[in-house]
């Protein structure tokens, strides 16, 4: 239902009315609609929009997992290799999948406006199954460790570009389905199915681990990690087929723009946004990444003498403690607004990072004291940024560039989290492990203020209603364009069709 942007829209709360636009050169186009009765749908199309909540929630646990599979590895690595396995080693391989993620977010943000949501996450999830796999084979020359270590850093960067992709691909699809079936309760399906998910990752993939080397035991360490790695692969398959039968969003399949896109004009609109988008997700994934990733390795050192099994309980419970947070966010987003949520959760590092940076020569001496403190601060990123940050990225654009601009905003995080990854030894070696948690509290100060001049809280906005006035702002600037996407909305009349008439001939 491709249109052209030479129209007038008259939105009512009841239906919109096409007006031919005065003053057009041709008066015979007509306005793109964002709203108007549909034609008969499939069951197919009826049931797509619950088919891509469910699947970006399946996609995006892959996502947490494959994030959080060098906690345990790094502790692992360097067990098996003590004099191989540096901290600069440690650091490339792990920042591998991010910079791998930061491609995979601009990549496939522009590919799901430009191609298709669909086509966005048919792609990312190729690319975790084929860099899972790597992974899980990685093999040095001759047993060259050094060897094992690039091959690692080669598969991981891969696995990046798709657990990247999805970040634009799986949460632009879930925010414009729930928007379709559900407007008011948005915010909280959003979190449930994407940093619910994400986060869960964590402690599923340390659950995973301590199964395998229980199972194996710590003399076959190698064994360990290979099956932690390899069980990363099934998870994208279960959703594979699913996303070939899906359908892009009733939102997207109305409100896309393939060809010709405004860049300029989308910059000019929504610079304010995306640096608040941006700059917020820059200083999340900063502190939350690295602690993340290096988590397992500071509880080591914490944790005087403590074996890998020992190590890897009290990170599940660190993951544990941090999860709630997720759902305090999700409770809190409508009532208390996307935006007000996202500074008091920048707020939690301040408060927790300052008391365990300050206090961390004595809090440490009492290790479940300070693995609570831990996890309260990452509980209040879950529930802060860390929930609001896909969610405002999803709300704060139109339909048209959501995918574009929540990727560049992702990107721009991971950007982040790899600077921070880089930076975290050097700043526990020259400055003391203290100054980790001084720093995150220093970030959750600029996330309050970036937050509170930049991002714009979209609680309880309908998603079409921003398509209405991007269209209307473009076509006030001279753009004129096709709007919409024909093929799709074809395929969701087709079974429509063939069921009528399947049931005349019954009949």
């Amino acid at each position: 239902m491709s249109s052209s942007l030479d129209e007038k829209i008259v939105h009512d709360d009841a239906d919109i009315q096409i007006k031919p636009s005065d003053g057009v050169q041709d008066s015979a186009q007509q306005v793109p609609v964002l709203k108007q009765e549909a034609p008969a749908m499939s069951r197919k199309a009826a049931l797509s929009a619950y088919m891509t909540i469910a699947a970006a929630a399946f996609g995006l646990i892959s996502d947490g997992y494959q994030n959080n599979l060098m906690t345990m590895a790094n502790v692992v690595f360097k067990k098996i290799y003590p004099t191989e396995y540096t901290s600069s080693v440690s650091t490339r391989v792990s920042n591998a999948l991010l910079v791998g993620e930061v491609l995979g977010q601009v990549f496939v943000g522009i590919l799901c406006d430009r191609v298709g949501r669909k086509a966005g996450l048919v792609v990312t999830t190729i690319f975790i199954i084929i860099g899972g796999i790597l992974a899980t084979a990685a093999h040095g020359a001759h047993g060259s460790p050094a060897g094992l270590f690039w091959f690692l850093t080669f598969a991981r960067g891969i696995t990046g570009v798709g657990t990247g992709g999805e970040y634009p691909a799986s949460s632009t699809s879930a925010s414009e389905a729930a928007n379709e079936k559900m407007v008011g309760s948005r915010g909280p399906v959003f979190i449930m199915v994407t940093n619910f998910v994400l986060s869960f990752g964590g402690p599923l993939a340390v659950s995973v681990f301590l199964i395998v080397l229980s199972a194996a035991g710590e003399n076959h360490l190698n064994t360990v990690w290979r099956v932690s790695f390899g069980i990363g692969v099934i998870l994208p398959c279960t959703v594979f087929y699913f996303r070939m039968r899906m359908l892009s969003p009733k939102l997207y399949r109305e409100s896309a723009i393939k060809r010709r896109v405004p860049y300029w004009l989308i910059l000019k609109r929504y610079w304010k946004s995306l640096i608040g988008t941006c700059g917020a997700w820059f200083l999340y994934d900063f502190v939350s990444f690295p602690n993340g990733v290096f988590s397992g390795t500071i509880l080591a050192s914490v944790i005087k003498d403590g074996s890998i099994k020992r190590t890897a309980e009290w990170q599940l419970l660190l993951g544990a403690i941090a999860l709630p947070g997720v759902f305090v966010g999700a409770l809190l987003c409508n009532p208390l607004g996307r935006r007000n949520t996202l500074m008091l959760g920048f707020g939690g590092y301040l408060v927790f990072g300052l008391i365990i940076g300050i206090a961390y020569e004595r809090i440490t001496k009492i290790v479940p004291l300070f693995v609570v403190f831990y996890g309260l601060m990452q509980s209040s990123g879950n529930m802060g940024p860390g929930d609001m940050m896909g969610l405002v990225s999803a709300e704060s654009y139109g339909t048209s560039v959501r995918g574009t601009c929540y990727g560049l905003s992702a990107a721009i995080g991971k950007t982040g989290a790899a600077i921070g990854t880089q930076a975290f030894t050097p700043i526990q070696n020259h400055l003391g492990k203290k100054w980790t948690f001084i720093i995150a509290a220093i970030c959750g100060v600029a996330g309050i203020v970036v937050t509170y001049f930049f991002v714009p809280d979209m609680t309880g906005v309908d998603l079409a209603d921003e398509d209405v006035n991007l269209l209307k702002y473009l076509e006030e600037h001279g753009w004129h364009g096709d709007v919409g996407e024909d093929d799709e909305f074809g395929l969701a009349q087709e079974d429509s069709s063939s069921e009528e008439a399947t049931i005349e001939k019954q009949a």
